[in-house]
């Protein structure tokens, strides 16, 4: 088993050192996170950080990276308090991806790929059309990460809009039958398939071990 110790990384190859760090965490959500400036342009990225933090109220965050560049999904969000988060399926994974490219902000990547924005209900922010998932997404507070420069964002669910034959009886949200991949490290797309579910696990009798 290959060992890095904290001094290899520091020497490593800085795209080498980049694939691999990006990669240890696991696989990671692949969303688009869309929004809107008020003067109608329109932005959508990728996003591999968006975490669950909270079921009640239903609560998001995803990692920024350092705003010392523009960051166009930041000062919308920031700018009208609401953005959109969309999962990525296989059928856009190529498009969803190429919003990591570098528009200027007046360019919209919705313009640049075969993506398709939507307004649902009156809502601030555009939507990707053909996303199985799309979540009505509220800014709420930020938390600077001094280590790094990056911000963890946090957002209210305000709506949640889920492809019909996704949805379980019980509230499970079935994402292999959308299609909805993950992704590993920055450029590895995996369409991960449901093995089983497991009951609540509650404590064994500790008296058979006694």
């Amino acid at each position: 088993m290959r060992c890095f110790t904290q001094r290899d990384l520091g020497s490593l190859d800085k795209l080498y050192r980049i694939n691999l760090i990006n990669s240890l965490s696991g696989f990671k959500s692949a969303n688009l996170i869309a929004t809107v400036d008020d003067h109608g342009n329109e932005n959508v990225a990728v996003f591999s950080s968006v975490i669950h933090l909270g079921s009640d109220p239903a609560v998001l965050g995803f990692i920024l990276r350092p705003t010392t560049v523009a960051r166009n999904s930041y000062d919308n969000l920031k700018q009208t308090g609401f953005y959109t988060i969309n999962h990525i399926s296989q059928e856009i994974m190529e498009d969803g991806h190429h919003t990591s490219a570098k528009y200027p902000k007046e360019v919209s990547e919705f313009k640049m790929t075969n993506l398709k924005s939507e307004y649902i209900n009156n809502f601030k922010a555009p939507f990707v059309t053909q996303s199985p998932i799309k979540l009505a997404m509220k800014f709420v507070e930020e938390y600077p990460i001094k280590l790094n420069g990056t911000i963890l964002v946090v957002g209210e669910i305000l709506s949640a809009y889920i492809q019909d034959d996704l949805l379980e009886k019980d509230g499970f949200v079935n994402l292999s039958k959308g299609n909805i991949v993950s992704i590993n490290g920055l450029d590895g797309y995996v369409l991960p398939k449901l093995q089983t579910r497991y009951p609540y696990q509650r404590p064994k009798n500790t008296s058979k071990t006694v």
